[in-house]
């Protein structure tokens, strides 16, 4: 049995219960803020793109990086989830706003690159300096930073841990590991989303950026080539996280703790594995809709199709938190091999039925999204961060309330 089961009482269809109750909660936050017939607006898409993926990368940042939950029930009462998750939430909150307003809109792209402002590239002038392109530009170079960001915060849980700090004081292992995964976020920025970034402008900015090197490789100079392969590769972090209990890296651990050697193999693993994982669904794509050309529209795109299967592995990922928080990773077998077996065979499942739903007409209903693939302005990984979020908040910082209770 898992660690989980043991420590809290859990009812499956409470479970289910409580998964509607948080796809409503998603679906009223879209209906707000995302639906482009209501409220904000923000799903342009690349506007609420962004603002989703670094509200996520807040929820990680304070969880797994800097261990801010674990840290609060250890100063204050952790039998108080409701305070702490409220209290945990408007933080994250407060960091999505900080990061994205203040941190790349007010002073990198204002002192350093101006392509993370909008207002920068207004005033830089020339063509796609109009307001609404700028933002739309400025956002997705911040979708491509802050899932960089993503990758490497829970590369560096599952791989390393809190090496080579495990013997210091919270506060060092905490910061000096931030530095760390920044370090290696913006090393991976620059090479694999940096020059598309830069060629999104006419005439390219080929003085601060080379032509993307994977252009020949893929057939497009589309960051979402390398947006595709680092979500295929995350499905394989997560689900040896959740699903698989840490196997079968934690045999490179030595007295419980990660070593570099584990941090090397799980890095390079994912990473393997990510390359396999988007090479087929590149085939079962030219399989449905035959081979993409340069210069195809729609399905027809070579950039389409890489974006598409990091949407797809976005719906795998999606289901290994709901499997893992609402039906407490069932089954909870005596074998590992075999209940991880079955665990992620069951999330694929689960993730092509949010594939279905997502582009059968209740998508329309409920996200007033058109009905179709490869749509202009349609981006479901959007909608699965969104959810995504909600679970983590959830589970992280209301430790599961009320699905979760003490015995």
């Amino acid at each position: 049995m898992t660690e989980e089961s043991s420590d809290f009482k859990f009812n499956y269809f409470f479970g289910l219960v409580n998964l509607v109750a948080v796809f409503l909660i998603v679906w009223f936050l879209w209906y707000i803020f995302m639906n482009p017939n209501t409220v904000m607006k923000l799903y342009t898409p690349m506007y609420g793109f962004s603002l989703i993926v670094v509200f996520l990368s807040g929820i990680i940042l304070m969880a797994k990086v800097l261990k801010w939950p674990a840290w609060y029930n250890r100063l204050f009462q952790k039998d108080k989830p409701i305070t702490k998750g409220i209290l945990l939430t408007i933080i994250a909150f407060l960091l999505m706003i900080g990061l994205n307003y203040i941190v790349f809109w007010g002073f990198i792209g204002k002192f350093g690159i101006a392509y993370f402002s909008p207002d920068s590239i207004v005033a830089s002038g020339g063509i796609g300096a109009e307001p609404f392109v700028a933002r739309e530009n400025a956002s997705t170079a911040i979708v491509y930073f802050f899932t960089a960001f993503l990758w490497m915060a829970l590369f560096w849980d599952l791989g390393f841990g809190r090496w080579p700090w495990q013997n210091d004081t919270y506060g060092v292992q905490a910061w000096s590991k931030l530095f760390a995964i920044l370090f290696f976020v913006v090393l991976f920025y620059i090479l694999l989303f940096h020059s598309h970034v830069c060629y999104l402008f006419y005439p390219a900015q080929d003085k601060a950026a080379v032509t993307p090197w994977w252009e020949e490789l893929a057939g497009t100079g589309s960051a979402f080539f390398s947006l595709g392969l680092i979500l295929c590769t995350l499905v394989w972090i997560v689900f040896s996280d959740l699903l698989w209990e840490g196997k079968p890296w934690n045999r490179y651990e030595v007295d419980g703790e990660s070593t570099f050697g584990k941090g090397f193999v799980v890095f390079f693993s994912t990473l393997t594995f990510g390359i396999i994982l988007i090479f087929i669904l590149l085939m079962i794509f030219n399989y449905v809709w035959m081979e993409p050309f340069v210069g195809g529209q729609y399905t027809d795109g070579p950039d389409w199709r890489y974006i598409h299967a990091g949407e797809i592995a976005g719906f795998f990922i999606l289901a290994a938190f709901i499997w893992k928080n609402y039906f407490n990773n069932f089954p909870n077998l005596d074998s590992l091999w075999l209940r991880a077996l079955i665990r992620s065979i069951i999330a694929v499942v689960l993730g092509l039925l949010i594939y279905w739903f997502y582009y059968s007409p209740l998508a329309t209903f409920f996200l007033a999204k058109v009905e179709g693939f490869a749509q202009p302005g349609d981006t479901p990984l959007v909608w699965a961060l969104l959810f995504l979020s909600i679970i983590l908040v959830q589970s992280e910082f209301f430790d599961g309330w009320p699905l979760k209770r003490k015995k």
